[in-house]
């Protein structure tokens, strides 16, 4: 389940509202709360390296590997590659994981990766030429290479998915002018340009739904520095930092 963009934005609002700091307006909002999930997202990476090598518990719902690789969970994609050998990512493609190939009537086999000058040197000798039964690939320049050239199809990429831009998309109100939001498809399709009358697509958060509190404190953070607000920035910078603390005990 992905966080409501409107939820969060208006959480913002009524924090911003409420101790009278300003208004931050949907554009900039957008802009923030993308920046924001892109941070957050590439937490992730760095907190299941620091975690594997610390000692879990063995409780179901507090081992901090598994929690972690269930937010990424959200990002796994699974993507056959065509156009041929090489083959070229997918456009959302983020992180690298398993390459495999399936012949006729096979089980799937990995495909090894390996570094340009171990690749070049395996595929020039005769003795450890690689075979449709061993293949190996390089990665490089959003392609991969595969090896022996005869694999042209049948392979099929696992890897993590970029995170989509945040949108709390918006039509403005002929009378009041008010912004207001508008989660459908909008017609004419297309981003909005004042004056017009096409709006952009609401586009949720897509991490996990526990980041809630976590997105609307750092977005707050940022909403302080765009309303050049110390007290918010402090406050909400003191609770991050708590936050990571915590994290990390």
């Amino acid at each position: 389940m992905a966080v409501s963009v409107d939820a969060v934005y208006k959480t913002v609002l009524l924090i911003l509202n409420k101790e009278q700091r300003g208004y931050m307006t949907p554009n900039e909002f957008n802009k923030i709360a993308t920046q924001v999930q892109r941070e957050i997202f590439e937490r992730y990476f760095e907190d299941l390296n620091q975690q594997v090598r610390s000692i879990q518990t063995d409780m179901e719902y507090s081992d901090r590997v598994a929690i972690t690789d269930e937010k990424l969970e959200i990002f796994k994609r699974v993507s056959s590659l065509t156009g041929g050998n090489p083959f070229t990512l997918p456009n959302d493609f983020y992180r690298l994981g398993s390459v495999t190939y399936s012949s006729a009537n096979s089980i799937p086999v990995e495909i090894q990766k390996l570094g340009r000058a171990e690749y070049y040197n395996i595929i020039k000798s005769p003795l450890t030429s690689p075979s449709e039964s061993y293949p190996i690939y390089l990665y490089e320049e959003n392609n991969i290479i595969v090896s022996p050239s005869s694999i042209d199809q049948n392979v099929e990429l696992q890897y993590i998915k970029k995170p989509s831009d945040v949108v709390w998309g918006y039509a403005i109100d002929p009378v009041s002018e008010a912004f207001l939001w508008d989660g459908s498809t909008p017609t004419p399709a297309g981003p909005y340009y004042p004056g017009s009358s096409a709006n952009p697509v609401s586009v949720d958060f897509e991490l996990h739904n526990s980041e809630q509190t976590e997105i609307i404190i750092n977005v707050l953070l940022y909403a302080g520095i765009v309303i050049r607000d110390p007290q918010i920035i402090q406050a909400a910078a003191s609770k991050i930092q708590q936050e990571e603390v915590n994290e990390k005990q």
